[in-house]
């Protein structure tokens, strides 16, 4: 029976062995029979704004670093800023050690048709679009108009770079941008070779003899863009294949299936949602707000918690979306210094409280821009819009305190900026006021002397009031904090500031 048992304990440990061997054969690896190369998708199907850009970018730069073997990116997008265009085609022209797709399902326009350009792959369906990438600028009339002469320049050198890195047809790619070439097939008359030339190059071709020019293509004639569909834009060279669906993509790429999707997550929803003009406006205005009443309260309070709270998302933001570093947060931060030192330590409002608003809107400013000097009418009128927010939210800033001054005596840590009527003392007599009504009509500022003493009847921090005699007056140190109930002397007056000192 021992020896029974043995057997039965050497047979099933050899079954084992035998289990995990076949488990771990190659041959049971390559059983599997489908493609090892691993893809993502990354949707592009917006316009092309800096904000969008940076999204992509984030995405695209997360998708290298992964190790995947191709980036599919789903284009479906009528182009936008030719600057953001320009950065996400270096974006990819750059990217080493992965393929690139341009997988368009319906349209590809403008700078999208050129994001496509600058991928390793076009694969479109048979009716998808490409192209009509003319740059265009809205005027001061607002009504839209093709850019200078210049830009149209770069932009074309740009196409033409980029059709030759990815293997395109030059030509066909410069028509997308260029209206006024005509575009034409030539064989040549020793190989049977076609290619495609433009009048212009055909004027200086030196060669012209060996030859044979064809008609225009319909896509290349005068006064249009080149677009073309999926079909077209294979049969030209342009695009890389089409195919009947997306559901034939991961074949066509020889890719695993299913293809993971980068789609946008709940933080580049709050970050597209925080660079909105409107919630900007909000987030400057209501933090700006809860940041004058924090500095005239005791302490850390409610609007010192508002405001960070405001400004943290709106840094936070720009710092996802691609705008803002940390010269910008720096700037902001010395430009609330400058402010505080110009209300509580310097005397008066002058060059320390006017360079601290330049700081702040400036720095506000430049958060939500990738440029500091525009370089064309695009980015110019970018910056238009940006100036324009960041003023219209201090105008909304300064309008919100003036209809807060009716109530900012109920406001802790305000009511000090506002000047109330003396109130008569608990059993005054009619005759004892009578014999003070010229003096009680004036505010305590102008009843106080330099030399007056009194009893602080609350916190200076730096402000805050005294008492003196039967009158209150508002008051600042010279910087120190006082407890209430100290005494305190009048060392100077500038209008109606009225400046102490502990005694």
């Amino acid at each position: 029976m021992p020896g029974l048992k043995m057997r039965g304990l050497a047979f099933l440990f050899a079954l084992a062995v035998l289990a995990g061997w076949a488990e771990n054969s190659p041959a049971q690896v390559v059983d599997d029979g489908g493609p090892n190369r691993t893809a993502v998708m990354i949707p592009l199907h917006e316009d092309i704004n800096p904000l969008s850009g940076a999204l992509l970018k984030r995405k695209f730069n997360d998708a290298v670093d992964s190790g995947v073997d191709v980036i599919i990116l789903d284009i479906h997008s009528p182009g936008g800023f030719t600057y953001v265009t320009f950065e996400l085609m270096d974006m990819v022209l750059d990217a080493d050690n992965v393929e690139t797709v341009a997988f368009i399902e319906r349209d590809a326009i403008s700078g999208a048709a050129l994001l496509s350009l600058a991928c390793d792959k076009i694969i479109m369906l048979p009716d998808a679009r490409l192209g009509d990438a003319g740059e265009i600028v809205m005027g001061a009339d607002g009504a839209f108009r093709y850019t200078e002469a210049k830009s149209r320049s770069a932009l074309a050198q740009k196409v033409r770079d980029t059709a030759r890195a990815t293997g395109r047809p030059v030509t066909i790619a410069e028509k997308m941008v260029d209206k006024d070439m005509i575009v034409f097939a030539a064989t040549d008359k020793n190989s049977d070779e076609i290619r495609y030339f433009s009048n212009k190059e055909w004027d200086s071709l030196v060669d012209a003899d060996d030859w044979v020019k064809g008609k225009p293509i319909r896509e290349g004639g005068a006064e249009m863009f080149f677009i073309a569909n999926g079909r077209r834009a294979v049969e030209l060279g342009i695009a890389t294949e089409t195919i009947p669906s997306r559901d034939r993509l991961a074949e066509t790429l020889n890719v695993r299936e299913p293809i993971r999707v980068l789609e946008r997550t709940w933080t580049d929803t709050m970050v597209y949602l925080l660079n909105t003009g409107f919630v900007t406006f909000l987030l400057i205005a209501i933090g700006l707000v809860a940041l004058t009443i924090e500095f005239g309260a005791p302490g850390f309070g409610v609007g010192g918690l508002v405001s960070l709270l405001c400004f943290s998302l709106f840094f936070w933001s720009r710092f996802l979306g691609g705008t803002s570093g940390w010269l910008e947060v720096t700037l902001f931060i010395v430009g609330l210094i400058f402010i505080a030192a110009e209300l509580f330590v310097i005397p008066g409002f002058g060059f320390a409280g006017v360079g601290g608003i330049a700081l702040v809107l400036g720095s506000l400013v430049m958060a939500s821009r990738r440029f500091l000097i525009p370089e064309n009418s695009e980015q110019l009128t970018s910056l238009g819009y940006d100036v324009l927010t960041v003023v219209g939210a201090f105008v909304g800033f300064l309008i919100a305190l003036l209809l807060l001054s009716n109530y900012i005596g109920e406001i802790p840590g305000l009511s000090r900026l506002t000047l109330k009527p003396p109130v008569a003392m608990e059993g005054a007599t009619a005759a004892g006021a009578a014999e003070r009504t010229g003096d009680a009509l004036l505010p305590g500022w102008q009843r106080v002397e330099v030399g007056d003493l009194g009893d602080t009847i609350s916190p200076l921090r730096p402000g805050g009031k005294m008492q003196v005699g039967e009158f209150t007056v508002d008051v600042v140190t010279e910087g120190d904090f006082v407890e209430s109930g100290s005494r305190v002397k009048v060392v100077g007056k500038q209008g109606a500031k009225v400046v102490v000192r502990p005694v």
